[in-house]
């Protein structure tokens, strides 16, 4: 029996889809939300440290199961390496509703204004693709209002002088400090910084019916046991479900977009929670499956109308891969500084986010998320024993004695930094897995020694007796704050959609998640994903008729 045909169809529950699909739904627009993963139940997914933090030592916890979606690296000297996803080279992201908003540290940012216009403001770079965003920070920020207050962010940006400016406050205080945020944010201050509480999508009281955040220490990695860390599974997608128009089809993995004869989408290939092949159709199509996977998916929508992939007539789908080098400095102290309530990081600065001198764009700063043992037990001073008598004494003296301060660096994107399609390495369901090829901008590596000099800075100021940097910036990019590879422009032959997220080739077909970034900012990207998620899916409730596009 067909599946019955509805209006749109949104591929990937995460940030971006599950946004989409409550505007829609909310708006009498009917919807299936498909995810290849299942809703996360926090009694199936124990605090397992070795499974949920950091290190994918046995797996990731909220998926995809890693003997059914192998990826391929590819490296410059034509060799090819399978990985799956318990390791950051496969640059994993959750696969379960809400995907990485169910686990993520829940940093809330607004991007700045020159964020959207990078170009503009440093100009062109050699070796990059660099460019503005075609719509800019004032077009977004109601998005972003509302993501703040439909899902739920505590914070107060009156401290930080760089704010990008707003028309309405946080819904929710922010979290108070822990005693290393205290020491680390007085030490900014002496030195002519600006700290300031970092936002959060999580409840620092009550809110929306959950209750407030306990200060649990295993959080990132995590599903929240209180449910007070708001994601879209526990926020929008619900409320799409409730309007009675949106269904969510679980443990589904799509396979390609179908098109008709006439250039349009008309709907998915897709195989259900039985491995059997199905087809749904609908009138809309919307893509928010990540950026490795948006891209692998467009590429395998092939036709004869679209022999490289729909939407990919650029040859741009795949192109641009971004993530985020994280960098920053360590220390240690001879006194606690850390207190360990969860979820740790609370005090960030945007002093060096722009305007640096020499440096294109630049990154914010953060006291870090709580390590568990095992993920403590990696991080060691330069030099320091990793094994043996010395390195259990260090790791019983120094888990409360040790400081770090990171952030992400604006990276340059670059044209071969990409994802393509491997036809000879198929997943469980002989679908042509991502390959992924390239490496970073060589200037990300230089920007991030500079970030790590000012993190380093501020750790010596609160008394640290040793420090020091460990400085990213190398090799390929990727991972959880994957971005770029459907970028949004005004020009066809260089963008994969429009500001709307439109494909320039098949206007019932869109993408709403970060493949649709030109440039990756120096923060956190989940909040801007989320308002790009209401920017294209007030779009399609503004200017769909029931049949086209006006």
């Amino acid at each position: 029996m067909a599946n019955k045909h509805v209006n749109a169809i949104v591929v990937g529950a995460g940030a971006g889809g599950g946004v989409v699909a409550k505007e829609l739904a909310a708006n009498g627009i009917s919807v299936i939300l498909f995810e290849r993963g299942g809703w996360p139940v926090y009694d199936e997914c124990i605090n397992d440290e070795l499974r949920n933090q950091r290190t994918f030592v046995l797996g990731s916890a909220f998926g995809p199961d890693w003997d059914r979606h192998p990826r391929v690296l590819l490296g410059k000297d034509g060799t090819k390496r399978i990985v799956v996803a318990n390791g950051w080279d496969y640059s994993h992201i959750a696969a379960c509703v809400g995907s990485g908003t169910v686990s993520y540290g829940a940093m809330a940012w607004r991007y700045m204004p020159e964020d959207f216009k990078m170009k503009t403001t440093y100009g062109s770079v050699a070796g990059s693709t660099l460019e503005d965003w075609p719509i800019c920070y004032d077009e977004l920020e109601s998005c972003y209002e509302k993501a703040e207050w439909e899902i739920g962010v505590s914070g107060d940006d009156r401290n930080n002088p760089f704010a990008a400016p707003r028309q309405k406050p946080y819904p929710m205080p922010p979290f108070e400090n822990t005693k290393e945020g205290t020491l680390l944010s007085a030490a900014a201050r002496r030195l002519g910084l600006h700290p300031f509480p970092i936002p959060m999508l999580r409840n620092s009281v009550p809110y929306d019916g959950r209750p407030g955040c306990i200060r649990n220490r295993t959080c990132i990695g995590f599903q929240c046991p209180v449910d007070a860390k708001n994601g879209t599974h526990n926020t929008v997608i619900p409320a799409a479900m409730a309007t009675g128009h949106c269904t969510v089809k679980t443990h589904c993995q799509v396979a390609e977009v179908t098109t008709g004869t006439k250039g349009r989408a008309t709907g998915v290939r897709y195989f259900d929670n039985k491995d059997r092949e199905q087809y749904q159709t609908a009138d809309i199509v919307i893509i928010a499956a990540s950026a490795i996977e948006t891209a692998r998916l467009l590429l395998n929508s092939r036709s004869k109308l679209f022999p490289n992939g729909i939407s990919n007539e650029s040859g741009w789908v795949g192109r641009n891969l971004q993530g985020h080098a994280y960098t920053g400095a360590d220390g240690l102290f001879d006194h606690d500084v850390r207190d360990r309530i969860g979820p740790g990081a609370t005090f960030g600065l945007c002093d060096f986010n722009h305007h640096n001198k020499g440096i294109i764009g630049g990154g914010l700063l953060c006291n870090e998320f709580h390590d568990l043992p095992y993920g403590f037990s990696q991080f060691r001073p330069p030099g320091a024993a990793r094994w043996g008598k010395a390195h259990k004494e260090f790791q019983v003296k120094m888990y409360r004695r040790i400081s770090a301060i990171r952030g992400p660096i604006q990276e340059m994107p670059n044209f071969e930094a990409r994802i393509t399609v491997d036809e000879t390495v198929k997943d469980h369901w002989g679908i042509p897995v991502a390959a992924l090829s390239g490496e970073r901008h060589v200037l990300d590596h230089e920007h991030c020694k500079f970030l790590s000099a000012r993190a380093e800075e501020i750790i010596r100021e609160a008394g640290a007796y040793q420090t020091w940097k460990t400085i990213g910036g190398k090799g390929l990019s990727g991972s959880q704050h994957q971005c770029g590879t459907a970028r949004m422009g005004n020009d066809p032959k260089t963008s994969v959609v429009n500001k709307y997220g439109q494909s320039h080739q098949v206007d019932n077909l869109f993408v709403a998640d970060a493949s649709l970034f030109v440039t990756g900012g120096g923060f956190n990207p989940v909040l801007t994903i989320m308002a790009l998620g209401y920017h294209v899916g007030n779009y399609i409730v503004k200017n769909w008729n029931g049949s086209k596009f006006k």
